[in-house]
């Protein structure tokens, strides 16, 4: 089939120089124009998505060239684009930064080129002058690209035209405008990046701030031009079928302690016949009624490990489903709250080991995971590629897959696993292996039935 959706990658020179805040600007001084984008981001991250989120009012989706095959990105990318009259993908890391660090696979510029889609920078000039034109230079004759553009971010009203003069004049790139610091709409972080966008009470108001500066600041109807410019994209679409109904019921576990998902995973579990019940670990005495599967995802429980450990009635009414072979899987997070405690706090307690926080980041990146035996997701020997992205260590990781990382020689064994359990700290994009959602909403259906 055949693509035909404007599209624009805002990629960045670097990590902190500004692509979220820019990206929600845009985002949300087209919506404030009637136009609602559809918005994507570009690798695994869940905290960017959760603004463009707040800002278009629908999910943003997650495009990862590592944990997803090309054919697989490009179909999610139609999918979640259709009927919208532009696509906005934000970029992750560098421009360049890809796989291992040393590569250019999974970056921003591998998406944009793989998509066909238009990349603008966004810089940050503070402490350069005509260095920014150099450093510009740099990232347009790298390597082949479809860098077409700039937007200068934390630039003055009085100093833009000397920026922008100076790079157009020695790069060839195209200045899209600039965003001026704004202290009344920053955005906050801490040691997972970002704070997500359910904590700031106010969020609504900086980003309308932003989009009003970003109206005045950028040429969006350059951006659009620019987007428009994208050539049609062929594509095999992406339709799983259901394998079970009437659908199976799956608890997932949503509050601000749990609450990083890729929204594609949701949706292909429910295209193959879940119904995905939403409930509360923070706030619900226990788990919905009628249950067939449990999903507990990654988030901030260390955050909230007093009030997850003080409801005793719903780590019992986990426990209790989980003993009773209820199908789940456990993400990162959703692994530290069933495990004896996080730090010196009591938690669901069905698995073995305590999780204690580090000050560095533990495991960091990309993975494979094989299947070390028969579990409740797959068979022995069959992988998946994951993503681990948490400062905690467990007394006790489990087994059950062997974990690899891409371009290294370093692995190490991970994952508490049975045929109704997945439970360790890589997060899974199910797109990544359908097979695997495939076996979970089967092993729910059977669960369901008795079998």
């Amino acid at each position: 089939m055949q693509l035909e959706l404007p599209r624009l990658l805002i990629g960045g020179t670097q990590s902190g120089c500004g692509k979220t805040t820019v990206t929600s600007a845009i985002l949300q001084a087209f919506v404030d124009r009637g136009q609602i984008p559809a918005a994507f981001k570009c690798g695994p991250d869940y905290i960017d998505p959760m603004f463009h989120t707040e800002v278009i009012g629908a999910p943003s989706r997650n495009l990862d060239l590592f944990l997803c095959t090309p054919d697989t990105v490009r179909a999610l990318l139609a999918k979640n684009g259709a009927g919208a009259p532009l696509a906005v993908i934000e970029g992750v890391m560098g421009y360049y930064d890809g796989v291992g660090g040393t590569t250019t696979q999974a970056s921003a510029c591998d998406l944009a080129v793989q998509t066909d889609t238009p990349s603008v920078l966004v810089l940050s000039v503070k402490g350069m002058s005509l260095s920014a034109a150099a450093v510009l230079r740099g990232f347009a004759e790298f390597a082949p690209n479809t860098v077409r553009g700039v937007i200068l971010n934390g630039v003055s009203e009085g100093m833009y035209a000397y920026y922008r003069d100076i790079i157009e004049q020695n790069t060839g790139l195209h200045v899209y405008g600039h965003l001026p610091h704004c202290p009344e709409a920053e955005i906050g972080s801490r040691h997972l990046g970002l704070i997500t966008a359910g904590e700031i009470a106010d969020l609504k108001e900086r980003l309308h701030r932003l989009a009003a500066l970003a109206a005045r600041t950028i040429d969006l109807d350059g951006l659009l031009a620019l987007a428009r410019s994208a050539p049609v994209l062929p594509y095999t679409p992406f339709a799983p079928q259901p394998i079970c109904t009437p659908p199976v019921r799956i608890g997932l576990a949503r509050d601000r302690a749990f609450c990083f998902y890729y929204a594609d995973s949701l949706d292909l579990l429910r295209a193959l016949g879940a119904e995905l019940i939403e409930f509360s670990p923070l706030h619900d005495r226990a788990l919905p009624d009628g249950l067939h599967g449990l999903y507990l995802g990654g988030g901030y429980p260390e955050l909230a490990r007093e009030a997850l450990g003080a409801n005793r009635t719903m780590c019992d009414s986990i426990a209790r489903a989980v003993r009773g072979s209820l199908p789940t899987i456990a993400e990162c997070g959703g692994f530290m709250y069933l495990q004896q405690r996080i730090e010196e706090q009591p938690m669901v307690g069905v698995l073995p080991g305590a999780a204690h926080l580090e000050k560095r980041l533990q495991n960091f990146g990309y993975v494979t995971l094989t299947a070390q035996r028969d579990t409740l997701l797959c068979r022995t020997g069959q992988s998946i590629r994951a993503h681990e992205f948490h400062y905690s260590v467990s007394d006790d990781a489990g087994d059950a897959f062997r974990a690899s990382k891409p371009l290294r020689a370093r692995e190490w064994n991970c994952i508490h696993a049975t045929d109704t359990l997945f439970a360790g700290y890589p997060h899974l994009h199910l797109c990544a292996n359908p097979d695997f959602a495939i076996n979970f909403v089967r092993r729910c259906d059977a669960y369901r039935k008795g079998k």
